[in-house]
């Protein structure tokens, strides 16, 4: 049964992978024994991640995931260097901390471009390498489901990746492609070191958490292997917020 859980044989790719919920998604898709396929854009941290994973059967490509070009090299490394792709982890996103009545049209073009553009042009060319299915797993947010207080165009992008994950997993069930989300609440990472350091903000997080305190980086990353194995193989087109409770938060 527990070979189930097993990445062995399979290749992986994962945007994002230099650093926090990427590098941490790669670090356990290797361990479960994929060949994986490093992507972001600064190389000096996708070196750092293979070096650090150092088994053999981990690559990068430095690409800038808004661009088509750039996915499709990545694509088409990912094949030259392992003959296949079978698991994508859209992990690549950013946010740019404005207030509904400042943000501009061009934080909203690059934050769309970036956390939505992004994962419906890199699902395309990775599908058409998947010839005998395959896994793509999109990294959502509590954000994308759940109302918060400020952020609604970065909210809207991860929206927009729940909405797509149900419709590629509709489209393409009958390839047996099986697209399913990840919607983490708070993890410590280094983009969100300095916000969790604010105790006040902190507060307001644990308040509505039953769990009582923000994420650990496998806990989000875990999930994803399971996603990604053949223990998921009838899960398709869902979002599993992995959010200490978050997401169900009622009266209290």
């Amino acid at each position: 049964m527990l070979k189930s859980f097993s990445l062995e044989g399979k290749t992986a790719i994962v945007t994002g992978a230099g650093k926090g919920i990427g590098k941490a998604i790669a670090i356990a898709v290797a361990e479960a024994g994929a060949n994986v396929m490093l992507v972001a854009r600064t190389e000096a941290d996708l070196i750092a991640v293979k070096q650090e994973i150092n088994n053999g059967r981990t690559d990068y490509v430095a690409a800038d995931i808004t661009s088509r070009e750039q996915i499709q090299q990545a694509v088409e490394k990912t094949v030259d260097r392992f003959g296949r792709i079978d698991v994508l982890v859209n992990n690549a996103g950013m946010n740019i901390r404005s207030s509904l009545i400042e943000a501009t049209d061009s934080e909203w073009q690059k934050i769309m471009d970036t956390n939505a553009h992004s994962v419906f042009m890199f699902s395309q060319e990775a599908a058409k390498q998947m010839e005998s299915g395959g896994s793509i797993i999109n990294i959502s947010s509590v954000g994308g489901e759940r109302a918060l207080k400020t952020g609604v165009v970065y909210a809207a992008s991860k929206a927009a990746i729940i909405q797509m994950t149900k419709v590629m997993a509709m489209e393409w069930g009958p390839k047996n492609i099986r697209v399913n989300a990840i919607g983490p609440w708070y993890f410590k990472t280094p983009l969100t070191e300095k916000i969790l350091a604010d105790e006040d903000y902190l507060n307001s997080i644990l308040a509505v958490t039953p769990m009582k305190r923000v994420g650990e980086l496998p806990e989000v990353a875990t999930p994803v292997v399971f996603l990604a194995s053949d223990a998921a193989s009838y899960i398709t087109g869902q979002t599993l917020f992995v959010d200490g409770g978050m997401s169900i938060h009622g009266f209290s």
